[in-house]
């Protein structure tokens, strides 16, 4: 046994451990989603493929005497597979960097592809195989490669659209993947590899898919990352509020017991039963029906109307089947009667809460001294109340919280949380306040 012929034993070898350990993690893989996951064992039944369209091209293609028709044929079969897969696993490439686009103009290429180089089994006008055994080119042999390069820009422009611009560092795998596509295939094309039983673009092929799950892996614990630390700060927002709403109520309690006794008993049992009915919303930062957000509002609300006589707070809920972050609507009419309305001699607080243009809309308004927005905003950055209720919404719903506020004559606050698929999923009825 040569020297060559155990080199390529060795390849041959090494490249189907490659692919075998791949397909073994694929196969087990958890943790990427089922159709990433489809799409790379598409990529490993490909090269499988194209591993043996190489193994049997070569052994066909050093016959020289006794040429059978038979031969041939299997030449242009084995020579069609080769140009119909190699560009159908440039573009699955770009279905990982791109799941979510449906990739139609790539997929015409690739079916064109393969029609024009299926011409090879009835006419000359792509390729055929001679009756010596040669290849020869046709008019449209270069077709494959003009489709290939066409997916690899394709490719690079999806990584820079998708991923560059969150960070660089996000496109260095699959951009060092393409170049080793680009530089086998400059190396099959400078140097003739007929003494080799694998093209430089296979090896190069079976190497970047490990290249590509490897990166997969690293897009998804950067977004573990990133989602354990948005919990992180949800927490850290919630262990906030929550003794800050309940120091809250507790001081109007204290106040109270000094100027009516019998009101402080019976707010007291009003809050205690709050607490027992409510407590496990509070202290999840899960999303909660509006309904059970209403009722935490409506006790702090009666406890402070107890406190303050002048004060009045009213409700008008017309769109009562969505969920929303718990402690989202208490903070802002927390910060509506205490910076707002009770500087007023007849205080006036309104909650609305309707469904307009697609989204929740959750309004608080007060009738108080208002404020210079940009002013407020600027030393709010600290203010437990606005900038929780801000980021909860961002984060958890997608939402938004918008601020508009006149000197002299008052302050409306409103939430906007847009429609889901399964935003319903609490009767929509109206909420009796």
């Amino acid at each position: 046994m040569t020297n060559l012929t155990i080199a390529r034993i060795i390849t041959l070898f090494s490249l189907f451990i490659q692919l075998f350990g791949l397909t073994c993690a694929v196969m087990i893989d958890s943790y990427t989603s089922r159709k990433t996951r489809k799409t790379m064992l598409a990529i490993i039944v490909l090269l499988y493929c194209l591993i043996f369209q190489n193994c049997a091209d070569f052994f066909l293609q050093i016959q020289t005497e006794n040429i059978q028709p038979y031969i041939i044929k299997l030449r242009i079969m084995t020579s069609f597979l080769g140009y119909a897969i190699r560009p159908t696993v440039i573009l699955l490439f770009c279905c990982i960097i791109s799941p979510e686009r449906r990739h139609r103009f790539g997929w015409i290429l690739i079916w064109t592809n393969i029609a024009v180089n299926s011409t090879a089994f009835f006419s000359r006008i792509c390729f055929t195989i001679d009756e010596n055994n040669h290849f020869q080119g046709g008019p449209l042999h270069k077709f494959c490669y003009y489709v290939s390069l066409y997916l690899l820009i394709y490719l690079f422009y999806l990584m820079i659209v998708e991923y560059a611009a969150k960070h660089i560092s996000n496109i260095w795998i699959p951009g060092l993947s393409e170049i080793f596509i680009v530089i086998s295939v400059l190396l099959d094309y400078r140097w003739d590899s007929s003494y080799a039983i694998f093209t430089f673009l296979t090896v190069a092929m079976v190497g970047t898919s490990f290249l590509y799950y490897i990166w997969l892996h690293l897009q998804f614990v950067r977004e573990h990352e990133k989602d354990m630390k948005a919990q992180q700060r949800i927490q850290i927002m919630m262990s906030q509020i929550q003794p800050h709403f309940m120091y809250n109520t507790l001081a109007t309690i204290q106040a109270l017991c000094l100027s009516d006794p019998q009101k402080a008993f019976d707010t007291t049992a009003l809050f205690s039963t709050y607490l027992r009915d409510n407590i496990d919303s509070l202290s999840k930062p899960d999303l909660i029906p509006v309904h059970k957000e209403l009722q935490h509002t409506k006790i702090y609300t009666d406890i402070e109307m107890t406190r303050f006589p002048n004060l009045k707070v009213e409700y008008a809920v017309e769109d009562g089947g969505f969920f929303l972050p718990a402690l989202t609507i208490q903070p802002i009419v927390e910060n509506a009667i205490r910076h707002g309305s009770l500087l007023r001699e007849e205080a006036l607080v309104k909650v609305t809460i309707s469904d307009v243009k697609g989204c929740h809309k959750i309004t608080i308004t007060d009738n108080g001294v208002g404020f210079d927005t940009e002013k407020v905003n600027l030393t709010y950055g600290d203010h437990i109340g606005i900038r929780n209720v801000r980021e909860r919404i961002e984060k958890m719903c997608g939402g938004s919280l918008d601020i508009k506020s006149v000197i002299g004559e008052g302050t409306t606050v409103t939430l906007s949380i847009p429609f889901v698929d399964d935003t319903d999923r609490t009767e929509n009825y109206k909420i009796e306040i």
